[in-house]
């Protein structure tokens, strides 16, 4: 019992203590009615989206090309149509596009990607691949959206071939003129 005296006589020596204590005022501004702005989250996180087998999807598009894309944990396979990455784009350039969020994001060999591409070429296909890929990884780990933001990935980029005209040998280029 003299223990629980003992520590209650200490918290009303402290609180004694506490009283007598001087406050110090806040400073008061000529303002009094201004009003005071929110203080905002710099970049508030977005929710994660997982589908039920622990993969996230997003589709990419480039040109005419559409690529679905899964993205989940595993040791770096890209699966593009059912064939291999090297097998479907064999030029290096092509692989190199569709590796790129993963370079930027340092997260190479980290997510294993199935991926089906419909439309265009091959350069356009790898474009959608590499947008669906950004836009996936996003939403498995929003806290690399402003990273992978930054590089320009998760923007579509709009540029497809103008239609050719009417009396025009292409989209711009005219028939060769002749003078007689």
């Amino acid at each position: 019992m003299t223990d629980n005296r003992q520590s209650l006589s200490d918290l009303a020596a402290i609180a004694a203590e506490a009283a007598a204590a001087p406050v110090a005022a806040a400073p008061v501004s000529d303002a009094v009615d201004a009003p005071v702005a929110p203080v905002q989250p710099s970049a508030p996180l977005r929710a994660q989206e997982i589908d039920g087998l622990g993969r996230a999807y997003a589709t990419g598009r480039r040109k005419d090309a559409v690529a679905r894309v899964w993205v989940k944990p595993g040791t770096g396979k890209i699966t593009v149509n059912g064939r291999d990455q090297e097998i479907y784009f064999a030029r290096p350039t092509l692989r190199l596009v569709i590796n790129q969020p993963f370079g930027v994001t340092e997260r190479e060999g980290q997510y294993d990607v199935i991926a089906t591409v419909k439309g265009g070429g091959l350069s356009g296909q790898a474009g959608a691949v590499k947008h669906g890929i950004a836009q996936a990884l996003t939403k498995y780990e929003p806290a690399l959206r402003s990273a992978v933001k930054a590089e320009g990935f998760l923007t579509r980029d709009s540029r497809v071939v103008e239609r050719k005209k009417y009396g025009k040998a292409k989209a711009r280029k005219s028939f060769q003129f002749s003078k007689r």
